[in-house]
């Protein structure tokens, strides 16, 4: 296998964690750039062959053989090309291993070939830092060569004083994506996996009249665990807020944040006027996570009382989304599914329709109450509102999240051709 090549695309993928591993495998499958480029930042092991070792198989998704090839019985041939510079023939696709520079800014994308870098560090999320700073930036990728940087979590702007740069952008494939313009934007995030699944849960609620006017949004999600909890019980670092990710993600269910909701107001901005409240509960599994998503909506009732906001026609909606405008991102499943049936599933989300539940109640106004803010009325006035519940299920590592962000990552690049 030749070194890189004058005219090749490569992808960059800064970090080998749980979704730059991810990324890498899925571009084996879907063969969207003309090899990956990974910078670590660091040695690995004794030999090359140990980066091997480490990419031929997974704990939660099994060998690399099967993920690419099924049980065909086929074998995915890796081998060591250029020893010296960590140069890898994986199935035929070309793959070199960064292992010199941490700080984005030095990291010789250009010359390695790369347009496009997905940052999987989780480290650099602050669109507003400068390139020169001192602790790196996501920006360096830029200055690096890069011509468009994608971040694999939702932006973090430190100083609450600054705002979005003009050239840095918030998006989920199928929710906002086509919004990209190759022109302006330069830095990308792709969000969170809890965002992509909710946005695209909430997505065709928002574009069905019937249900279009929510008046509150909560969502929970019962989370898989992730590398930032702890294997055993830590002692918390100087400055932590969350001391309960320093507990065994082993033994414990464990109460946590999630930026979901907050992320959820760059993807679609109808959610700026609704009051939406989340939280995470860390759960000890190693992959696929649910979205609880409790709203409640002013609803019409029928000449009979009963509302016409119901079970039936949220599922139909699902459905309809499922079959039309989200197909193959939502779907829609009666059956009763657990986490591990969800496992490498690709959807940004799978709705949960045989536990969708739908409840009516009537927000009851005396006279005095109506007289206080100018209204006449000579008996009390009775308000319909419809509470609905709706779980789905999202494979918050590779099935929705990388899945996703490949998708995003291979839009920005047609963008560039």
């Amino acid at each position: 296998m030749e070194p890189v090549v004058k005219g090749k695309n490569y992808l960059g993928i800064n970090s080998l964690g749980r979704i730059g591993k991810l990324m890498l495998w899925n571009q084996l499958v879907n063969r969207n750039f003309d090899g990956v480029v990974v910078n670590l930042g660091r040695e690995v092991g004794k030999r090359p062959e140990d980066v091997i070792g480490a990419l031929e198989s997974d704990s939660t998704y099994g060998r690399l053989d099967h993920f690419v090839y099924g049980h065909s019985g086929k074998k995915v041939e890796c081998k060591v090309v250029d020893p010296t510079n960590f140069v890898f023939d994986i199935d035929g696709m070309y793959v070199k291993v960064l292992t010199k520079e941490r700080n984005p800014k030095n990291i010789p994308w250009a010359k390695e070939g790369v347009q496009i870098v997905v940052d999987c560090t989780g480290q650099f999320l602050d669109p507003t830092t400068d390139v020169e700073s001192a602790k790196g930036s996501l920006r360096g990728h830029l200055a690096g060569g890069a011509k468009k940087v994608v971040a694999s979590a939702p932006f973090k702007i430190k100083d609450s004083a600054k705002k979005m740069p003009n050239d840095s952008i918030m998006m989920v494939y199928g929710i906002n994506h086509m919004d990209f313009d190759p022109l302006k934007h330069h830095v990308v995030s792709a969000a969170s996996c809890t965002t992509t699944g909710l946005a695209h849960m909430i997505k065709p609620l928002l574009e069905n009249p019937a249900t279009s006017n929510i008046l509150t949004a909560s969502m929970s999600t019962v989370h898989a665990a992730t590398n930032t909890q702890s294997v055993l019980d830590t002692i918390p670092s100087m400055g932590a807020s969350d001391l309960r990710k320093t507990r065994s993600v082993f033994n414990n269910i464990i109460l946590s944040t999630t930026g979901a909701a907050k992320a959820l107001d760059s993807i679609l901005p109808q959610i700026q006027e609704i009051g939406f409240m989340a939280d995470s509960v860390r759960i000890p599994t190693t992959t696929v996570s649910l979205i609880t998503l409790n709203l409640t909506f002013y609803s019409e009732v029928d000449d009979k009382g009963n509302a016409t906001i119901n079970r039936e026609v949220i599922n139909n909606i699902y459905k309809d989304a499922a079959s039309g405008a989200q197909r193959d991102m939502v779907v829609f499943s009666e059956k009763q599914n657990v986490s591990s049936d969800l496992v490498g599933y690709r959807a940004a989300t799978v709705i949960e329709g045989h536990e969708t539940h739908t409840r009516t109640g009537f927000i009851r106004l005396p006279v005095e109450s109506l007289a206080k803010y100018g209204v006449q009325a000579s008996s009390e006035i009775s308000i319909p509102v419809t509470h609905l519940k709706v779980f789905g299920w999202y494979d918050n590592e590779y099935g929705s999240y990388v899945n996703f962000l490949t998708k995003l990552v291979n839009h920005i690049n047609l963008s560039l051709r």
